[in-house]
C-alpha cells in the first residue's frame, strides 16, 4: 500500500494523540476543571482565529447550508451539535482526571476499547447491524473487562466511563454528515465555553488566578494547539479522502503509543490479571478489524 499525504496525515494525527499524556502529566497538580477550562478556552480561539484567516468562506457556508435546510433537519444538527458539545466536554474532563489522578493506563485502555463499544451502541441507538465476528470481540471486550475488574473496579469503571462519553460523542455526530466538522467543533468548543464559564469554581477552575499562572498558560496553550487544533486539522484532512473505515483502524495508534508510555516512560507496572485483560482487548480488536480489512484493502492499493 502507497502511503499517500493523507494517509500521514492520519497516521500523525493518532501518533501525536497518543503522547497527549506527556504534556498533560505536567500539569498533575493542577484540577482537572483548570486544566479543562484553559484547554477549552485557548482552543476555541484558535479556531476561531482559523476560520476568521482563512476559512470564513467555509463558515458562510456552513450557515447557509443549515439555514435552507429543512426544519426537521436544523432542529437535529442542532441538537446533535449541542449534545455533542455536552459530550465532548465530558470527556475532555474524565480524561484529564483519569491520566493525572488515576494512571495512563487507564486513560489508554478507554480508548482502546472505545471503538468496539462504539459500534455496541451503534447496533443498540442506530440499530446498525454487526457481524458474527464483531460480536465475538465484543464478547472478548467483556471479558477484558470482567478480568480488569477483579480488584480494579475503579479504575475499570473509570476508563468505561470516558470510553462512554467519546463513543456516545461519536455516535451523536453521525447525523452531521455533509456539514464541515472544523466549523461544527468551533459551535461545540463555543457552547462548551458557556457551560463551563458559570461553573468553573465546582469543576476547580479559577480562570483569573490562571491568567497569571505562566505555566498554566504555555502547558495548556501546547494542549491546544498542538495535541487539539493541529491534530484535528491532521485528522479532518485525512477524512477528505481515505474512508472512514481506514482512518479508524488507524485510530489504534493513540491508545498502543499512550499503552508504551505508561509502562516505558512513566514508570507504571501491570499485574498478571492486568497484562491478560490487555492481551484479550487487543485480540478483540484484531478479530473486530479482521473482515473489514479484508474488505477494504483494493481501495488502499
Amino acid at each position: 500500500m502507497k502511503l499517500s499525504s493523507h494517509h500521514l496525515a492520519a497516521l500523525a494525527a493518532f501518533l501525536i494523540w497518543g503522547f497527549f499524556p506527556v504534556p498533560l502529566r505536567w500539569l498533575a497538580g493542577y484540577a482537572s476543571g483548570q486544566i479543562l477550562f484553559f484547554r477549552i478556552s485557548i482552543s476555541l480561539l484558535l479556531l476561531l482565529l482559523m476560520h476568521g484567516v482563512g476559512r470564513r468562506t467555509t463558515v458562510q457556508s456552513v450557515w447557509r447550508q443549515w439555514r435552507s435546510a429543512p426544519a426537521g433537519e436544523r432542529r437535529r444538527v442542532a441538537l446533535s451539535t449541542s449534545t455533542g458539545g455536552l459530550l465532548l466536554t465530558s470527556n475532555w474532563l474524565l480524561f484529564i482526571y483519569v491520566v493525572n489522578e488515576v494512571s495512563v493506563q487507564a486513560g489508554s485502555f478507554a480508548y482502546l476499547i472505545c471503538p468496539i463499544l462504539t459500534a455496541l451502541l451503534g447496533f443498540v441507538v442506530l440499530g446498525e447491524k454487526l457481524r458474527v465476528n464483531q460480536w465475538v470481540a465484543i464478547g472478548l471486550s467483556a471479558l477484558s473487562c470482567a478480568l480488569l475488574g477483579v480488584g480494579e473496579i475503579r479504575t475499570l469503571l473509570m476508563s468505561l466511563v470516558v470510553a462512554s462519553t467519546y463513543a456516545a460523542y461519536l455516535i451523536s455526530q453521525r447525523s452531521l454528515q455533509g456539514y464541515d466538522r472544523l466549523v461544527l467543533l468551533t459551535v461545540q468548543l463555543l457552547l462548551a465555553a458557556v457551560l463551563v464559564l458559570p461553573i468553573a469554581q465546582l469543576l476547580g477552575a479559577q480562570p483569573l488566578a490562571g491568567l497569571h499562572d505562566t505555566h498554566l498558560l504555555l502547558v495548556t496553550g501546547l494542549l491546544s494547539l498542538g495535541f487539539t487544533v493541529v491534530p484535528l486539522f491532521l485528522n479532518l484532512y485525512a477524512l477528505n479522502v481515505l474512508p472512514s473505515g481506514t482512518v479508524g483502524i488507524m485510530m489504534y495508534l493513540n491508545p498502543l503509543v499512550s499503552f508504551g508510555l505508561a509502562f516505558l516512560y512513566f514508570g507504571e507496572r501491570a499485574s498478571t490479571t492486568q497484562g491478560v485483560a490487555y492481551g484479550v482487548i487487543l485480540l478483540s480488536v484484531v478479530l473486530y478489524n479482521l473482515a473489514f480489512q479484508r474488505r477494504m484493502q483494493p481501495t488502499n492499493t
